[in-house]
């Protein structure tokens, strides 16, 4: 009998195994041999374990480029980062579905495997709740017409270890020379978050602390930038350990998607990694928030999440930490795997994105493979600028409904936030403040050094 982690493993490879081969890597004509990480989210429910999102890709936009980006290119295409990406692309098509199937509005739920619908009941108990148990700074809005399904779990597979602090014994136990890499720190305008994720802007560029890449060896359990090589291009983009890390705090919902759906139980159970991947020390200090232990093993210290150890914010938010669990199985476009095949071997650039409910694209430097850069025609499904049109598209068939989940006050409420002229003012909107508070409480108690990546927001629909 498989183990679990092997099981949730084949559900992503299986999904990938079904691509065309114009989605896979490929041997150049110069005999180099392509290699890609893949990531995967799998809901594990009553009777069924399903892929319901996966991508592959490396790469990331350098943070120059940024102002051209409008909305358009994606700014990191990790494949982590590009699953959790579809993922959400994935929440918004569900519930566009749940709303415009027939059946919505009548007496029998329209049947999602993954989403409910909640009550008006449900939503009026929570909201009164939140506003006698929290001061009225601190009110949670928790007005979302949909919710995870409590009884269905969310796993995340990645066939590498994710890039940052969680694979920092990996790189060092790779190299001859053990020694960190001579990088200077580019200089980079950016700006500090505070406590509560507002930012106030600097006049003075100034280099970031978070570290580049895999530099400096001997600092562990710190934020890191995007790319891992010294001689690129430079970028605001965390590493994907970080990232991942930080889902604990907001849940696996983006914020267009937690206008739609309670974060409540649409976090991670458990991240899957190969074994050959797997650092228990350094995926206990990237990712948990267990106390500092003496024995050789955990030997990484504190793990860095611990300030928020317990922590609940309202709305639904609270820090929930999942467990890494390891398969005996391997990514056959893996690095590990493709350098067993040959000795010669290079990166790909291709990424893809795919999700259970149709989304199928090839991306190239962030965009539809084939499309220039920055053209608004190379949007992918899952970029700021498509997201936000879904988001509206979903928010209008909300809007129509005649018995929507939510009372009338909410829906509007939301339409108003989506309705904004600029993607900046989107995510700024009220009904987003709680998720912004625990964002900014996660970056400033545990995850230090962490710069908002800014420079595309001002674009519209």
């Amino acid at each position: 009998m498989k183990e679990e982690g092997d099981l949730l493993a084949l559900a992503v490879l299986g999904e990938f195994a079904k691509l065309p081969s114009k989605r896979k890597p490929s041997v150049r004509d110069n005999g180099l041999h392509e290699w890609v990480p893949l990531s995967g989210i799998v809901a594990k429910g009553p009777g069924f374990l399903k892929c319901v999102a996966l991508a592959t890709g490396m790469k990331c936009l350098p943070a120059s480029k940024l102002p051209k980006a409008n909305g358009v290119a994606l700014h990191d295409w990790h494949a982590e980062v590009l699953a959790v990406r579809a993922f959400n692309h994935f929440i918004l098509e569900e519930c566009r579905r749940l709303i415009i199937t027939p059946g919505y509005d009548g007496d029998d739920e329209v049947r999602s495997d993954f989403l409910r619908r909640r009550t008006d009941a449900e939503i009026t108990l929570q909201q009164q709740h939140q506003h006698h148990t929290e001061n009225a700074k601190a009110h949670s809005w928790h007005g979302q017409a949909f919710a995870w399904r409590e009884d269905v779990t969310l796993h995340m597979y990645c066939s590498e270890a994710p890039c940052g602090d969680a694979s920092m014994e990996l790189i060092m136990a790779a190299q001859e020379d053990a020694s960190p890499w001579d990088i200077t720190p580019p200089s980079l305008s950016s700006t500090p978050p505070h406590a509560d994720g507002t930012s106030t802007p600097t006049p003075t560029p100034t280099p970031p602390p978070s570290l580049p890449g895999r530099g400096f060896f001997s600092q562990l359990g710190v934020v890191r930038r995007k790319p891992a090589r010294g001689d690129a291009p430079p970028t605001l983009s965390k590493s994907c350990s970080d990232k991942i890390a930080l889902k604990q705090c907001t849940s696996l919902l983006s914020s267009l998607g937690s206008l739609f759906v309670s974060p409540q139980a649409a976090y991670l159970t458990s991240l899957i990694l190969p074994t050959s991947q797997f650092s228990p020390g350094a995926c206990r200090r990237s990712f948990s928030a267990e106390e500092e232990e003496e024995t050789e093993e955990a030997g990484a210290g504190q793990g860095r999440m611990r300030p928020l150890a317990n922590r609940h914010w309202g709305g639904g938010y609270a820090f929930v930490p999942f467990r890494v669990e390891t398969t005996s199985l391997e990514f056959d476009f893996s690095k590990h795997m493709v350098s067993a095949r040959s000795d010669k071997t290079g990166a790909s650039n291709l990424a893809v994105a795919w999700t259970a409910l149709g989304c199928e694209e090839g991306l190239v430097g962030g965009v539809l493979q084939g499309r220039k850069q920055f053209d608004q025609k190379g949007a992918s499904l899952v970029s700021r600028r498509r997201m936000w049109s879904l988001a509206r598209e979903v928010a209008g068939s909300l809007s129509a409904s005649a018995s929507a989940a939510t009372a009338g006050g909410e829906i509007t409420e939301i339409a108003q936030v989506l309705a904004e002229g600029a993607y900046d003012e989107v995510k700024e909107g009220g009904l987003l403040g709680t998720r912004r508070r625990v964002k900014g409480e996660a970056r400033a108690e545990a995850l230090k050094g962490w710069f908002r990546n800014t420079g595309d927001g001002e674009f519209g629909l």
